[in-house]
């Protein structure tokens, strides 16, 4: 009789051992991905994509949910949160991003590229890649870089057509040190306002204008507030998808492959977006009564020259240099 239980309760611990590794692949994985951005913008769109390829090529396991309007906090906490592992997954900006890994400060030097493309001839080579690693030793895994567009200028008070109509102004700027010099050395007045707040402090005359793509301006309604959009194109900004090191250590090998292949679904449907939007966006603007206006590019370009010439100076500039080379 003890023999047999012997033999039953040996089976049994064989058998929970061999059953142990599926029941652990059968099990649901559960991840969150924060963003700052409005639900019908490009960067929501993209990443209810990637939460429904994620979950149709891990048969159903991977379920990922999607908190857009900065529900779980500004990009800046979004990315604390990240790196401690108490939020999987972001798509913000570069610019918060930038504050744990410098050198994403270096494809936002002003007006270094004219469209979202050229910048991504260099993320999706070697610098993208050189990048990836500087973001996995800070506890980010970057899984596509997405496209935040051209940004441009807005505010209430005038057209900007030269440097001069810049003197005096306050305008927004999101956490990036760039913008700030940017906005600086134009003459402007830079105040950082979380982009949940912006349209109150709009509205409010807190400042008097703003920037952004064309994509983040029309999808939040910043146009009721602001009459004076301004081409500018002075710098270009990426959205980085990242996972955070400690839930990517976390999986197993299949669903990191499942992962990777609904980012470079997500990544291709977001870039694709937003390439389509700007001129839609733009006769859209124009007929809600938005003035709209151009500036001397050479003007801005020289005005801002200083700003990149620091930026090549300091810590990051063997990096900076290497994007700035690449675009020549």
């Amino acid at each position: 009789m003890q023999r047999k239980t012997f033999i039953r309760t040996t089976l049994a611990v064989v058998a929970a051992t061999l059953l142990s590794p599926m029941l652990a692949q059968a099990q649901a994985v559960k991840l969150t991905l924060g963003h700052g951005s409005a639900p019908d913008n490009p960067r929501h769109v993209a990443s209810l994509k990637f939460a429904e390829v994620a979950k149709a090529r891990s048969g159903g396991r991977i379920d990922v949910t999607v908190a857009p309007s900065a529900q779980l906090g500004d990009d800046a906490a979004m990315v604390t949160a990240l790196r401690t592992g108490a939020l999987d997954l972001s798509a913000n900006s570069q610019g918060a991003v930038s504050s744990a890994v410098p050198e994403y400060a270096a494809y936002g030097m002003p007006f270094l590229f004219s469209t979202p493309d050229q910048a991504f001839q260099l993320l999706d080579g070697p610098l993208g890649k050189e990048l990836a690693d500087k973001s996995a030793a800070k506890g980010m895994v970057v899984l596509g870089y997405w496209d935040n567009g051209i940004r441009h200028m807005t505010n209430s008070k005038h057209a900007i057509t030269k440097v001069a109509d810049m003197k005096g102004l306050k305008m927004r700027t999101p956490p990036d040190a760039v913008l700030v010099d940017i906005m600086q050395a134009l003459g402007a007045e830079a105040q950082q306002i979380k982009f949940a707040e912006l349209y109150v402090a709009l509205q409010q005359g807190v400042v008097d204008g703003q920037e952004n793509p064309l994509v983040n301006f029309h999808a939040s309604k910043l146009y009721e507030v602001q009459k004076h959009l301004t081409l500018t194109s002075h710098m270009f900004q990426m959205t980085p998808l990242l996972i955070s090191k400690r839930s990517w250590d976390r999986l197993n090998d299949a669903d990191r492959k499942a992962l990777t292949e609904a980012a470079a679904e997500a990544t291709a449907l977001q870039r694709k977006l937003s390439s389509e939007a700007d001129a839609r966006l733009l006769e859209d603007l124009k007929a809600k009564g938005v003035q709209v206006s151009n500036v001397d590019k050479v003007e801005f370009t020289r005005a801002t020259v200083k700003v990149q010439e620091k930026w090549l100076a300091g810590p990051i500039g063997p990096y900076v240099k290497k994007v700035v080379d690449a675009t020549r």
